[in-house]
């Protein structure tokens, strides 16, 4: 028969908020409002037309995390792949009749709200991939044969999202589904051919390429080539991280972002805008608070019992590292620019709900961490 700790709906609601990370909960509040503050200061210290916004939203999106993480991880066990293939259809939903921004088509516009699909995507495929393993024995994951479905299931939405395009996102999710598969222990092996196979594909990968996507590249490794065009937001965002220094210019200070040299300082480049402003020791402050919120769904992920939730509980930790990682390394001057937000930081209403909604089955799984959940999604008999 089952234990009590193997079923999940024998926790009273008391129960579940005792056992909610809530220091986790206090580091995703504290991040955001770093960011509320920043785009206080981007609006020019104005509420509007982007700190007021945020504030709503992350207001909304938390109440939603903490709403899907008190429902039972068996719950997200069974919907899983239901959640996966709804958000590839909202992928085709953009190709075919998507609202166009910026110069891209990433958003269904339902009337109410504008959704970018494949924000949501990133959650989705995590717990698609999670569903997947969990079904799955260490000797299962050594067959070639079984890494077939995750791969397509990887590489679909991704080739939908370089579609719209968006390079960064498609990035993204072919390299936190790869994350997902060293995390069930694929081996290393296999990632050396897929490895090889990506290189010999790089010719075709750069002729499906946009123009100015290959001129990104091409302008990552030259910025100074073009100044004024494809090198100006790396040219600019270099200049207000150096002439933040060590202690930086003071909140809303900032001479690069306030004179409207810096690009798309509410979203992308919103790290630099806060190093200027706050210097090193702002920026490493914030890495700092980043650091600790993944050690925390590190620590959270190894002490979880069941192969579903621990899966989830690293992908979305990864996940949000990876965009963390490549978002301040983009506006150094690392990698080239790619469109990816800093997460809970930058301005944005489907980027936060993802980021939330992610930590709300994290937070889920650690609630039900000592259940013993069948392949089925039933409790498991001891």
């Amino acid at each position: 028969m089952a234990t009590m700790a193997a079923t999940g709906d024998s926790l009273s609601l008391g129960r579940k908020l005792a056992l909610l990370s809530w220091p986790l909960v206090v580091l995703l509040c504290l991040l955001a409002g770093v960011g509320v503050a920043m785009l206080y200061s981007a609006g020019g210290g104005s509420w509007e037309p982007w700190a007021v916004r945020q504030v709503m939203r992350f207001g909304v999106a938390l109440v939603l995390m903490l709403a899907v993480a008190l429902v039972d991880l068996r719950f997200w066990l069974r919907h899983a792949y239901t959640i996966y293939f709804a958000s590839v259809a909202l992928l085709v939903a953009v190709e075919v009749a998507g609202a166009t921004g910026m110069g891209a088509q990433r958003w269904v516009d339902l009337g109410v709200v504008r959704l970018q699909p494949s924000e949501l995507m990133k959650i989705a495929l995590i717990l698609g991939l999670a569903r997947y393993f969990h079904g799955l024995s260490m000797e299962d994951i050594g067959r070639p044969g079984r890494l077939a479905v995750p791969l397509l299931m990887i590489l679909a939405p991704a080739f939908l999202v370089l579609r719209q395009p968006d390079l960064g996102t498609a990035a993204m999710l072919a390299v936190g589904g790869a994350a997902i598969f060293f995390v069930v222990g694929v081996r290393l092996w296999k990632f050396g051919l897929l490895g090889l196979l990506g290189l010999a594909a790089l010719p075709v990968a750069w002729n499906v390429l946009r123009p100015y996507q290959q001129q990104r590249i091409l302008t990552f490794f030259d910025p100074e080539s073009d100044p004024l065009g494809a090198g100006y937001h790396i040219l600019q965002a270099k200049i207000a991280l150096g002439s933040g220094g060590i202690f930086g210019k003071g909140y809303m200070q900032g001479s690069q972002a306030h004179l409207d040299f810096l690009p798309e300082r509410q979203t992308d480049f919103i790290f630099t805008m806060l190093a200027e402003e706050f210097g090193l020791v702002g920026g490493l402050s914030v890495l700092g608070l980043f650091l600790l919120l993944f050690a925390y769904g590190i620590a959270i992920a190894v002490r979880i019992r069941n192969q579903f939730g621990r899966v989830v509980a690293i992908g979305v930790t990864v996940t949000v590292a990876l965009y963390v990682s490549i978002n301040i390394a983009m506006v150094m001057g690392l990698v080239p620019v790619v469109g990816a937000p800093l997460p809970l930081i930058s301005y944005g209403g489907t980027a936060i709900l993802s980021v939330m909604i992610g930590y709300g089955l994290l937070l889920s799984a650690s609630i039900n961490r000592d259940a013993l959940i069948a392949k089925s999604g039933a409790p498991a008999d001891t």
